[in-house]
């Protein structure tokens, strides 16, 4: 058993950090909001503390899951942060979909303290947090992800380190891009579908089993064809994680077209009142015949 702390109890770290526990751990969390980490801690048997440089203290291994660049400096390297109390050798494992740029000044810092930092990004959403099978892509030192990948499965299906400090998110990057273009492409095909008269309902059904196949299409062909987006990964989290891709590609020389358009897509739902609907929310921008 080791002994373990969980910075952030959104919609992806609430149950993240409830795995943990559930394997046998002892955790205690953190959160902006301190009800909700007392209704975790409540609900998990474990402890929660006023700050993450409380939190932080005396754990071996240090999770964060929160919001973007700046929510991450905050917990970690601002007043009440973290980094002021972790200890030498324990590792901190940061969730978050943030830059690679922060995730290297973070594990710059951390070496000069003498303790891990993995930059470790998630994949799989609220549905893929609360049935703990999640895809981590991370980014660090081999020593580190060694010791710290135990920990990390319980709320995993897969992990994998892809590089050094950074590569997680670069690779949370590619993630994303490859998302946009295929909530897209299925949203015309359904739209296009409907128009043309046929039950897409059994279209999909075919056509899931063959080359077209994604996960966009397994678990949100149902709710686009009936309308519902009041559910799943919000449009503004997905305009955030696309600017942090679109940043990258300038620096690193790639060109986005498509995902510059789809972003374009997405202020225009984020326009007509969608900001909280599921990503899936492209479709309604298409016309639909009556």
């Amino acid at each position: 058993m080791a002994k373990v702390t969980f910075i952030g109890l959104g919609v992806m770290g609430y149950p993240m950090a409830g795995y943990i526990a559930k394997g046998g751990h002892d955790v205690t969390v953190y959160n902006r909001t301190i009800a909700k980490a007392e209704k975790w801690a409540k609900e998990f048997g474990g402890k929660h503390a006023p700050t993450p440089k409380e939190a932080a203290k005396d754990s071996d291994f240090i999770f964060s899951c929160v919001g973007n660049d700046n929510d991450l400096r905050e917990v970690t390297i601002g007043e009440h942060g973290a980094f002021h109390s972790v200890k030498e050798n324990a590792i901190f494992i940061d969730n978050t979909t943030a830059s690679a740029k922060i995730a290297r000044e973070l594990h710059s810092e951390a070496n000069k303290r003498k303790f891990g930092f993995l930059d470790a990004p998630v994949s799989g959403g609220q549905a893929g947090a609360e049935n703990g099978q999640l895809t981590v892509m991370v980014g660090g030192d081999q020593n580190h992800f060694t010791k710290a990948e135990p920990v990390i499965d319980h709320y995993a299906k897969k992990i994998k380190l892809l590089g050094p400090s950074g590569a997680g998110q670069l690779a949370k990057m590619v993630n994303q891009i490859c998302i946009a273009g295929l909530v897209q492409g299925l949203s015309e095909a359904i739209r296009f579908g409907q128009n043309a008269g046929l039950n897409m309902e059994d279209v999909i059904e075919v056509i899931s089993k063959g080359a077209a196949q994604s996960w966009q299409m397994e678990n949100r062909y149902k709710t686009m064809i009936t309308d519902k987006f009041d559910f799943g990964f919000a449009v503004d989290w997905m305009r955030k994680d696309l600017s942090i891709a679109m940043e990258e590609a300038k620096a690193n020389g790639s060109i986005l077209p498509i995902t510059k358009i789809i972003d374009g897509y997405y202020a225009e739902v984020q326009n007509k009142g969608g900001k909280r609907f599921d990503t899936s929310s492209l479709i309604t921008l298409l016309p639909k015949k009556k």
